[in-house]
């Protein structure tokens, strides 16, 4: 039988031995885990733009979507960041002092993708531009700026609203603006005008022959007609007659086909009133308070493409 005073002093030169060799490893603790990058988006395009449906808008989510993450944010952070109102959010004293470090955050990550976008394809210029000026006005200019520019790929995507460019992948904008962003570019005065077809002109030879016409909207300028008619019959109430449409383009087609009168821009349709597949029945023009626009970051300005693509563009305007 084993002696029990032997064990015992065997049992604790092994714990002796342990505890020196425990002692000499490593101690891995675990490693504090970050929020949610999508959810530290949402938190901080929310608090920015003051609202989940515009901060859903810009980060082509939906506005459920933008609380549910901010949602998971405070939950993680055990506070809460907005003030839940039945007319909105506004933020509390944590997240109104913690917005503006993730506003510069956010922006030199958006700075530091741009780069990486501008090197690694140097020659793409991408531009957004409002629907109409996209169709209407750059598209019929790129194949001369193509020409001048073969090496540079060019694309063009049509927004409604202009995007915050510290925020998206494109390099310049294109809009009609009044309040001009810095170091903005006009490129176009604009001036409302009814334009048809020249056999429809000839039973048109006062704005008030308008009354029995067929007048052709565009859905996104529905005020430009009452605009041309306090000028063209003030104090007639003119109200137009016809369809409406959700593309200009749609109707200046339409006007071209000879359907109707367009309550024109005229730098849309300068191209077919120069040819003459369009004509303007009436002397009275309105000048528009907005111009045609093209802008950039500053950064973007230091790109040879970019800046060979607006100068382009700002020849032909």
């Amino acid at each position: 039988m084993a002696d029990a005073g032997g064990f015992a002093q065997t049992r604790f030169q092994e714990y002796e031995a342990w505890k020196i060799w425990g002692s000499s490893m490593p101690v891995l603790p675990p490693t504090p885990r970050l929020p949610s990058l999508n959810a530290l988006r949402a938190f901080e395009a929310a608090a920015r733009l003051g609202g989940f449906a515009t901060a859903g808008d810009e980060l082509a989510v939906s506005a459920g979507a933008v609380a549910s993450l901010v949602r998971q944010l405070e939950d993680d952070l055990g506070a809460a960041l907005f003030q839940r109102q039945a007319r909105g959010i506004r933020l509390t004293p944590l997240g109104a002092r913690a917005l503006p470090a993730f506003v510069s955050a956010f922006d030199e990550l958006a700075h530091a993708v741009r780069g990486l976008r501008r090197d690694a394809v140097p020659g793409r210029v991408h531009i957004a531009a409002l629907p109409a000026l996209a169709q209407l006005w750059i598209v019929p200019r790129l194949p001369a700026v193509r020409a001048l520019h073969p090496g540079i790929d060019i694309s063009v995507t049509a927004m409604e609203h202009p995007p915050n460019l510290k925020r998206v992948p494109f390099d310049m904008c294109l809009f009609y603006v009044g309040a001009l962003p810095p170091g903005a570019v006009i490129l176009a005065r604009d001036a409302l005008v009814p334009v048809c077809a020249p056999a429809l002109a000839a039973s048109l030879r006062v704005p008030g022959d308008l009354r029995d016409a067929v007048c052709l909207t565009d859905t996104a300028w529905a005020d430009d007609w009452a605009i041309w008619g306090q000028a063209a019959m003030p104090g007639h109430g003119f109200a137009p007659r016809g369809p409406q449409f959700s593309l200009y383009a749609m109707a200046v087609a339409e006007a071209l086909s000879g359907a109707g009168v367009l309550m024109a821009h005229r730098a849309l349709v300068a191209g077919h009133l120069a040819s003459g597949a369009l004509v303007a029945p009436f002397a009275t023009e309105v000048p528009l308070p907005q111009p045609i626009t093209l802008w950039m970051l500053p950064e973007a300005r230091g790109n040879g493409a970019v800046a060979q693509v607006a100068e382009a563009l700002r020849g032909m305007s």
